[in-house]
């Protein structure tokens, strides 16, 4: 195991020690400054001056670890703040007032005409229809007497408390979101299709199994609450196991400290390019979302078709790792991981990618090298990966000083974001598909969802440290520090606009972690050629999109330096339409950007320090 990281932890044990001094000889805690907001506050910075039980920031940070496990993590004061200011600003608005009285009369209206021509045995369409992503309501059953009028009842309903939490003057954005979102959720609960006597599809199953659907469901239920409590995987998971299954690309672990491992994947072809790649995942979740099935792998593609590939696959960091901080994560993670590739391909510069949070690593990283004249970079890739926060989707419903504060206390308590806090939220922003529909299907229906690679992989979620994930909101999601060009690494600035290297940036059309729209706004600091990609599918399954796989397409345009800003929207309206894969686009350009093949590299480099250490997929893949 590599010692590299024990100076930076001895630092560490310093700077605390010199807080306390300070903290000792500026007397009691009303006195002393300020914390720093980017910098969370361990258990061993407690004010040394009162004794544990009547400290008043540990009582509090206990408090609120013990609350967050009432409220599923959520601070209270973020959601009673939302209502406060649009509640207020509603009952002072008698203009918004008449137009919600309009608006109700105006759907009872248009519900008793669609009754009316039903009833007289017209042929009329419903008087509104679904989103394009709520499938809720598809089945024909739903075009029956009464329920085409229970479901019409409830959409109208739905649009109505929409048109009620949204545009209201003076209310800020962020509160307007939040009880925008908070009123869906709560409608979402007392859908029609969540209750027997109200969804038609579930009756005709009744019907037709003599209620045995009831019986397979409860048996469902239980079997999942019982995984649930003894904190095992969904059902069906089991049958993916890395190393057998997935993640069975042929490989070997080269390099390894306390953070991650470092997998030089076998050539598959005579010759390689010269340029090796390097992949970042998120270490949000396991690195073989890239490396699933034979079939799907992204890895396997690449070494199928001449590339070098490397790949860092994250440690799931326990309570010993709580102060890992995100410059750990830099200099352990992705410089540890350039100063292995580049000793064992040396001379060679490398296309490195990043993906989602790997992606954003990535970036700092790269802003840090060009800043230091590090030129080891050929390209660079970003991967459904934001640099601009500003604008981060419906993920800064959960991120205000507020929420922040309520995570760091329930983090504080573990050392870690525990995965099931983590799952939940990410459930939360699409609730009909990954929450009310599965409950519908599993314990009222009795039909158990064939579990994939993918899904499987969905299910084996990690854990985040406590100073790392506390500094990432702070200073990426609530600071916009990258952005802004304040991001510090190493004490000093960094920024965007100093890389020099041709990036290609993929963003997903239906992404609800990483809006397409905020990946775009890289454009904006990079002062480079960029081609930038919007595939069909989200954040997970767009990016898993073999060739072959249908129902896929893309969009793909290049942007010159010399060329103007181009919105987004204008963007999408003119970039041309391709049907299939965006893989072979990739793979493309970075051949394009590579020298011609030659005989492949070695496996590790023993005279650098770089012993072939074990089989892909390694060890820390496997730590539950």
């Amino acid at each position: 195991m590599d010692n590299r990281a024990s100076p930076l932890r001895r630092k560490a044990a310093t700077r605390r020690g010199q807080v306390g001094k300070r903290r000792a000889a500026a007397g009691p805690p009303e006195a002393s400054p300020r914390p720093q907001a980017v910098a969370c506050t361990p258990m061993s910075e407690r004010d040394p001056t009162l004794p544990d039980v009547i400290n008043p920031r540990v009582l509090d940070r206990m408090a609120h670890a013990l609350q967050g496990r009432l409220t599923l993590g959520l601070s209270p004061a973020t959601f009673t703040q939302a209502y406060a200011d649009w509640t207020s600003h509603l009952l002072l608005s008698p203009g918004k007032q008449a137009e919600l009285v309009q608006k109700a009369m105006r759907k009872l209206v248009r519900l008793g005409l669609y009754v009316e021509r039903f009833a007289c045995g017209e042929q009329c369409g419903p008087c509104i229809v679904p989103l394009p992503q709520d499938r809720r309501f598809t089945a024909e059953e739903w075009r029956q007497w009464p329920f085409n009028l229970i479901y019409q009842s409830f959409l109208l309903t739905q649009q109505w408390w929409h048109n009620a939490t949204t545009d209201v003057r003076g209310v800020s954005r962020h509160h307007e979101q939040v009880v925008s979102f908070a009123a869906r959720q709560l409608l979402d609960v007392f859908a029609p299709s969540n209750f027997v006597a109200t969804n038609p599809v579930v009756l005709r199953r009744m019907t037709e199994s003599g209620g045995a659907n009831f019986a397979q469901g409860a048996v469902n239920f239980v079997e999942d609450w019982e995984r649930a409590v003894a904190g095992r995987k969904p059902v069906g998971s089991e049958k993916f196991h890395p190393g057998h299954n997935v993640a069975v690309t042929p490989g070997k672990v080269v390099y390894r400290n306390r953070l991650m491992e470092l997998i030089q994947y076998v050539p598959a072809t005579p010759q390689t390019h010269p340029e090796p790649v390097l992949i970042i995942p998120a270490w949000i979740m396991k690195y073989y979302i890239l490396d699933l099935s034979p079939e799907n792998s992204l890895v396997r593609y690449l070494v199928g078709r001449g590339h070098t590939v490397f790949m860092v696959s994250w440690k799931n960091p326990d309570e010993d790792d709580r102060d890992l901080d995100m410059e750990d994560y830099l200099k352990l993670g992705v410089m540890a991981a350039l100063d292995a590739v580049a000793a064992i391909v040396p001379g060679k510069r490398i296309h490195a990618a990043g993906y989602c949070l790997g992606g954003t690593l990535l970036a700092v990283a790269a802003a840090a090298m060009a800043r230091d004249n590090d030129d080891r970079l050929a390209t660079m890739t970003l991967i459904a990966a934001q640099t601009d926060f500003s604008d981060a989707g419906e993920l800064m419903l959960f991120i205000d000083e507020s929420a922040v504060a309520w995570l760091e206390d329930m983090m504080w308590e573990h050392g870690g974001l525990d995965t099931r806090q983590m799952a939940g939220a990410f459930q939360m922003l699409r609730s009909n598909d990954l929450v009310w529909s599965r409950m519908v299907q599993e314990y009222l229906l009795g039909e158990r969802r064939p579990m994939t690679d993918l899904m499987a992989w969905n299910a084996d979620a990690t854990r985040m440290p406590y100073r790392m994930h506390s500094q990432y909101l702070r200073r990426l999601f609530l600071n916009n520090e990258l952005a802004a060009g304040r991001y510090t690494v190493e004490g000093r600035p960094i920024s965007l606009s100093d890389i020099r290297v041709p990036m290609f940036v993929i963003g997903t059309q239906k992404d609800h972690i990483a809006p397409w729209r905020s990946v775009y706004k890289i454009h904006i600091p990079a002062d480079v050629a960029i081609t930038f990609l919007l595939t069909s599918g989200g954040h997970n399954a767009g990016v898993v999109s073999e060739p072959g796989h249908p129902g896929r397409s893309y969009q793909v345009a290049t942007h010159d330096k010399s060329d103007r800003y181009v919105d987004p929207d204008t963007w999408q309206s003119t970039a041309p339409v391709h049907d299939g894969s965006w893989w072979p686009e990739w793979q493309s350009w970075l051949a394009d950007r590579s020298a011609a093949p030659a005989p492949p590299p070695p496996t590790g480099n023993d005279k650098a320090g770089y012993p072939t250490l074990a089989e892909a997929p390694g060890s820390y893949v496997l730590i539950e």
